[in-house]
């Protein structure tokens, strides 16, 4: 019985099968690890684009949140012009108060679009799975999906997003959204202490003040960025004769496209998510300092905004904003694209 038992163990086809599970486990493990790699690297990549296109626009940016918020230093409901609003920012804060919040901002944008991008190349996989049936059909079709699927994947990331990174997206909001007062005496003094001096004065629960609206708009608003996207590219696809590095001319090149495609993706957002912005923006100031205004929820400051400014009020800053949503979006996009390009053989 020894002697057979020896025999099976040491036979040809004992071998081979052992040799055949481990070369399967070493294979379920390498791609394992290269998925998680390259996740790392869309992450990587997606931060650093949103972070590039921030800081590009951040001057558009102060000018459309002190016209949104109305914490300007002037009486309330007064509204000022973009450029009365440029020339108050330089008169209190001087040319870096263009700037004011864009380390927060910085410090937001890095994870919550590291997120955002990452998560929607995971969702779009996760929905192109589901409608072609498999992953290599998928990816033979480039990717391309439904403008409902592009949305659906699109507005997921926003909210995955948006969830993770709130208190620092209120902070930033917080900082941007208020002009320092007489002597440029600022309200808050950086990220770190806006988020310490919310939560002792008001409690940890402020930090979340305006979630409701921010995680409500970052649904149609991410989904119809990616949407627009999706639509755009599969109404002009990419041609077969591109290059490898993604330069090629005209609509071929990768690049060119994400900034064109981004670009009106992101205006497209801005003008209809916009009111919802307003509200949010108004929800996350009240309660801090030199803020009168108290509301009991989404509902209550639409009705109370409503009913002392009107519908107007909603729109206010809504041209800087769509003026800066343009670069802004085609700025992420395209650096996205190159980002991964430059970095492909690094997962």
């Amino acid at each position: 019985l020894s002697l057979v038992s020896r025999l099976t163990s040491t036979s040809p086809l004992n071998n081979t099968m052992s040799t055949s599970n481990l070369q399967s486990k070493e294979t379920v493990a390498t791609k394992t690890a290269q998925g998680a790699a390259d996740m790392t690297r869309r992450m990587v990549c997606g931060g650093l684009a949103g972070m590039i296109a921030k800081t590009a626009t951040n001057p558009l940016d102060r000018i459309r949140m002190l016209s949104q918020t109305g914490e300007h230093g002037s009486s309330p409901g007064t509204k000022l012009t973009p450029f009365q609003l440029y020339r108050s920012i330089i008169q209190n804060e001087g040319i870096l108060g263009l700037w004011a919040g864009n380390g927060a901002n910085l410090l937001r944008v890095f994870p919550a679009k590291s997120i955002v991008f990452a998560s929607n190349d995971f969702y779009r996989g996760c929905c192109g799975y589901v409608y072609y049936g498999s992953n290599e059909k998928y990816l033979e079709n480039a990717g391309v999906l439904p403008w409902s699927l592009s949305f659906l994947s699109g507005g997921l990331a926003g909210m995955t997003a948006s969830a993770a990174t709130y208190p620092l997206d209120l902070a930033r909001g917080r900082i941007t959204g208020k002009l320092a007062g007489a002597g440029g005496k600022k309200h808050y003094k950086g990220i770190v202490n806006t988020v310490v001096v919310t939560a002792r004065e008001e409690g940890v629960k402020a930090l979340y003040k305006g979630i409701t609206p921010t995680l409500l708009g970052a649904m149609p608003y991410e989904g119809i960025k990616f949407a627009t996207v999706g639509i755009l590219e599969k109404m002009f696809p990419k041609e077969k004769t591109n290059t490898k590095d993604g330069c090629g001319g005209g609509v071929a090149s990768n690049v060119t496209r994400k900034v064109v495609f981004g670009g009106a993706g992101g205006v497209m957002a801005g003008i209809l998510t916009y009111p919802n912005d307003t509200v949010r923006r108004l929800l996350q100031l009240q309660g801090s300092k030199g803020t009168t205004e108290h509301f009991e929820g989404y509902w209550d400051c639409v009705r109370k905004t409503y009913s002392k400014f009107g519908i107007e009020r909603f729109y206010r800053g809504a041209f800087i904003n769509i003026v800066r949503m343009a670069p802004n979006t085609a700025i992420q996009f395209g650096s996205y694209e190159l980002l991964k390009q430059l970095t492909e053989g690094y997962s």
